[in-house]
């Protein structure tokens, strides 16, 4: 009876599907009067989510075709200007892409506040005809022909979509918002018509995370389901994750697999966990994973010491009133090794009096509209927001409610050290200097932007491109500052993170796909990466790292049990053959060197999407100690989707690394015809012997919660070896 009705999932109704799920359980609802029953997935899982105690689970488990269960876990959520600074406009990408018109990307994040002009519907085409577009709205909620679906998933319960955050307000706005005029933030940044990457698409959007219990597993893997029943073409996930999940543990990896086998794109974040490597969040392959950089403009906030020493830091609020010829008494809370009072968390705020002074506040654990209130009812006149030695140049720019200045590393140790050797007679000012441009180096790796390389995928370069994801003006749901309007509607803010950065990227698929209905997502990721720009000068300096400002690592720029779990279906390998991560066709390459593995050889099969006839020759920048041969130095096509492979040999031509260390030595071949330029980006491990081992995966946990349980379906070992074919 299992086997029989399990092999006929997919000619199962939704009802009847359920029901069968129902099955499993020891009853319909618990004592609370809470269903079991949390979520009945058909496509991202063989399986569902239901509310179980551990020796519920264990009955559970015995049961034929039985797979794997999981407890459910809760991740976080990790303009006027961007489009311009990547260079789209009417008379280049928007032109030739219709701004994504007829495109529909899903957003899965807080909501979005449907009545923001940003998502305005005039000029928006209709939404597609049911055919291809056969999702819904919450009842009431006010949908257009630009929000066309709007759905929450919080544990089974049906709640509004409505963003009372912000986060996913201003994530859809940086996706698709359409143009606002006099878009700003206080006054700053006011500039041309505000709008998203992908103007004319149309969004979907899919409520998954909540205030108070963050992101959770079983509500991802729900909207990911629908997302894919109701036909949207990318799904955009600003959402966290752990670095250390295998495939199957990360909801998005996970879920990710099932929409691109339905042609859906998957967009996600590289995390923000800091400059340090392998801190790389989603760093499976067949997800585009994107991570933050810097813009060229900055919302400038000087602070002028008791001596002159001035240091540019940035601030949204800019007030006319104030004076910045006055000195105020310099004081900071964390003289004596107090964490909390160097923080200035409001408590510890509560127990000074700040009266006519400029109070150092440290970055972190509380956000700046909190910290700046409380420093307001101490008595303070003013904040000077100093960043740790992690957060190197990168600095903020928020709408602060009081005189403040957000400084970056460097100019937080003279500025402490100012302060020690001049109390009690240090004084500062602060000067408010409005938007500015140009600064460099820019675009640089934003320091909280997480780096690979992952340990999960084997080596492939993570993340797969970076994006803009610093003080990014786009939708808010409320208004910000000192004195915010309640009743305000034209609400905008500055947001950064790589939170940030993905729904660029998102936007930039849909104008790529828009134009290219018929590439694979493969191809669309592949196009992505191989014409991304790995410099910041013309003359080819190589992107910086804002850490340090010295040039960013590569990894900072860009088996049958998990494969089953993973892929939600049992699977077959018999006959595919097994493939290491450099054996991908992966638009980069990534390989690992050491003493007794001194070469290697790659391949690589290009398709041409450019000219009908059209030659490539290729310049190659060898990673340091390291030399690279190609089979062939000219790509010659003759026709359109024409394939051609080349093999790339390296060869160690250099000391091997001593015992125990290890180095990442990053080069790139580019293909030029002369009128089209493609890159193949290149990372090389040099490593000694005694660091290549085996990985273990372990986890534990207790008590009772949702598990997510995941039954296995027919073979699909043909599905395999093809899906395998089209993300190479």
């Amino acid at each position: 009876m299992w086997r029989d009705m399990h092999e006929q999932h997919e000619l199962l109704d939704d009802g009847d599907l359920e029901s069968f799920h129902r099955s499993f359980l020891p009853n319909s609802t618990l004592d609370s009067g809470e269903p079991r029953l949390v979520y009945s997935y058909r496509h991202v899982l063989s399986g569902f989510a239901a509310r179980l105690t551990l020796g519920e689970l264990e009955t559970i488990k015995s049961k034929p075709g039985f797979l794997y269960a999981q407890c459910d876990r809760s991740y976080q959520l990790a303009t006027t200007y961007t489009p311009k600074y990547l260079s789209l406009t009417t008379y280049n990408a928007w032109g030739s892409t219709m701004m994504g018109q007829g495109l529909i990307i899903g957003v899965l994040d807080i909501g979005i506040n449907p009545r923001h002009p940003s998502f305005n519907d005039t000029n928006m085409p209709p939404k597609p005809s049911p055919t291809k577009w056969k999702g819904s709205c919450y009842a009431g909620f006010p949908c257009n022909n630009k929000i066309i679906g709007a759905k929450a998933f919080n544990g089974g319960s049906h709640s509004s979509p409505e963003d009372t955050d912000g986060h996913g307000t201003h994530v859809a706005g940086i996706i698709a918002s359409n143009f606002v005029k006099d878009a700003n933030v206080l006054g700053m940044a006011k500039g041309d018509p505000a709008s998203g990457m992908a103007p004319m698409a149309h969004l979907s959007i899919y409520k998954v995370c909540f205030p108070k219990v963050g992101c959770v597993e079983a509500n991802t893997y729900a909207a990911v389901d629908h997302a894919i029943k109701d036909g949207v073409d990318i799904i955009s996930m600003s959402i966290t994750g752990f670095h250390n999940d295998t495939f199957y543990q990360d909801s998005i990896s996970r879920a990710s697999i099932t929409s691109i086998q339905h042609g859906i794109i998957p967009v996600s974040i590289a995390g923000n966990d800091d400059p340090e490597t392998g801190t790389l969040n989603h760093s499976a392959p067949w997800v585009l994973t994107v991570g933050a950089s810097t813009t060229d403009r900055i919302i400038a906030s000087t602070v002028e010491l008791g001596d002159g020493r001035t240091f540019l830091g940035e601030s949204a609020y800019q007030p006319n009133h104030w004076n910045s010829t006055k000195k105020w008494g310099l004081e900071y809370l964390g003289t004596n090794g107090d964490v909390k009072a160097s923080y200035c968390l409001p408590s510890e705020l509560a127990k000074f009096n700040l009266t006519g002074k400029i109070v150092i506040c440290q970055i972190g654990i509380t956000t700046d509209e909190k910290r700046g209130k409380a420093a307001y009812l101490a008595g303070a006149e003013g904040m000077i927001i100093i960043n740790k030695p992690s957060q190197g140049h990168t600095t903020y720019s928020p709408a602060h409610v009081l005189p403040a200045s957000n400084i970056d590393h460097p100019a937080r140790l003279e500025i402490l050290d100012y302060f020690y050797n001049n109390q009690p007679n240090a004084f500062a000012s602060i000067h408010f200097n409005g938007p500015q441009f140009g600064f460099t180096p820019c675009p640089a790796v934003t320091s909280f932007s997480s780096r690979g390389p992952s340990r999960m995928n084997g080596g492939i370069i993570k993340p797969d491109v970076l994006a803009p994801g610093v003080n990014i003006l786009a939708a808010w749901p409320k208004d910000v500052g000192p004195n915010p309007n309640p009743l305000a509607t034209h609400t905008f803010n500055f947001d950064s993170g790589t939170s940030m950065a993905a729904p660029h990227v998102a936007g930039i698929v849909a104008l790529v796909r828009s134009k290219h209905l018929e590439w694979t997502p493969a191809e669309i990721l592949s196009a992505i990466v191989a014409t991304s720009n790995d410099s910041w000068t013309d003359v080819g300096d190589l992107i910086a790292d804002d850490n340090s400002y010295i040039t960013a690592e590569i990894y900072a720029t860009g088996a049958g049990h998990e494969v089953t779990i993973t892929i939600g279906k049992q699977t077959s390998c018999n006959g595919v053959k097994y493939l290491t991560a450099s054996e991908l066709n992966y638009p980069s390459i990534a390989i690992t060197l050491t003493r007794s593995t001194s070469s290697q050889i790659v391949n690589r099969t290009v398709k041409n999407v450019g000219d009908v006839r059209e030659d490539y020759s290729a310049k190659i920048t060898e990673p340091v100690g390291v030399e690279i041969y190609l089979s062939t130095y000219k790509l010659q096509f003759k026709r359109l989707n024409q394939e051609v492979s080349c093999s790339v040999n390296f060869a160690l031509n250099g000391a091997y690394p001593s015992q125990g260390s290890d180095m990442i030595r990053r080069g790139k071949i580019v293909w030029d015809s002369g009128k089209h330029v493609v890159t193949t980006p290149i990372a090389v491990l040099l490593c000694s012997e005694s660091q290549i081992g085996s990985v273990f995966y372990s986890f534990s946990g207790d008590g009772d919660c949702i598990f997510l349980l995941v039954l296995p379906l027919q073979s699909l070992c043909e599905g395999l070896a093809v899906g395998r074919d089209r993300l190479s």
